[in-house]
């Protein structure tokens, strides 16, 4: 208990581990759960039904675990799960579930979430991603590994965005955003792939230079979404790949997300 500070208030119920710090005038309800290493900063509140994992950093002011801003919610015990190693900044808002969709908001491991950001009920965030000031995320989006959201931008419900993605500085995004591309815009429109970020993570010049060929299909070509589907999938076999076989396994990442998509891509 030395590592909670005096004036925090921790409801009975409440599970911290005891490497756990909170900082003043903090308030944790009695379903939170906080696992060890994570240090939640002054004026936080934490609530609902939301665990949150190991060595995160929650700084002042966030609201974690609240209500969903969903008029159809009616106080039922949805929840928030937040991985490992997260940086949650100043006055971000994560929400919680809701009955009409997993009944549970998810953000996974080592993302960097930065000020006055929101996200929605049910949203799925993955790993090592970076959403940046004052981006908002609408209820039921799901963001894959590695993507980042530029300041401001807008992510409209039910979207999906894929792995690798890059949207610019105050992107509206009204449909789903392949992997692999960047957009940006009022509305979002694809200006090619994220290459730079692609070399940043280590993908060789071969992994590269085959998902610029994929994007080339999907949006050069003049080909109908289904027509692209075929045409990638009738290609995959016969690209030139690099020889550790990872640019298959990203070409398939690619297919994969196109077989999920619900609202169109982004053009």
């Amino acid at each position: 208990m030395s590592l909670i500070h005096p004036t925090a208030q921790i409801a009975p119920g409440a599970q911290l581990d005891s490497s756990v710090e909170v900082g003043a005038f903090s308030v944790i309800g009695p379903d939170v759960r906080i696992d060890a290493g994570t240090v939640i900063g002054p004026h936080v509140v934490i609530e609902g039904k939301t665990t949150l994992g190991r060595d995160n950093r929650v700084f002042q002011f966030a609201s974690v675990g609240a209500a969903p801003q969903d008029k159809k919610y009616r106080g039922e015990p949805t929840g928030l799960l937040v991985g490992d190693r997260n940086t949650i900044r100043e006055c971000v808002t994560l929400n919680r579930g809701t009955v009409q969709d997993r009944g549970l908001t998810r953000i996974g491991d080592d993302n960097w979430i930065m000020a006055y950001v929101h996200v929605a009920h049910d949203c799925v965030v993955g790993s090592n991603t970076t959403i940046a000031n004052s981006t908002n995320l609408g209820g039921h989006v799901e963001i894959g590994d590695w993507a980042t959201l530029g300041g401001a931008s807008g992510v409209h419900q039910f979207c999906k965005v894929g792995a690798h993605v890059m949207t610019g500085v105050g992107s509206v995004v009204l449909h789903d955003v392949p992997p692999f591309v960047m957009v940006s815009g009022n509305t979002a429109q694809a200006h090619g792939i994220n290459s730079e970020g692609l070399r940043r993570r280590g993908f060789s010049v071969a992994r590269i230079n085959a998902i610029r060929r994929a994007y080339r299909v999907l949006y050069k070509d003049g080909l109908t979404l289904a027509e692209a589907r075929a045409a990638l999938g009738a290609g995959r076999d016969t690209a030139t790949l690099d020889p550790e076989g990872e640019a298959g396994a990203d070409l398939d990442l690619l297919a994969g997300f196109l077989d999920q998509v619900t609202r169109g891509i982004v053009r």
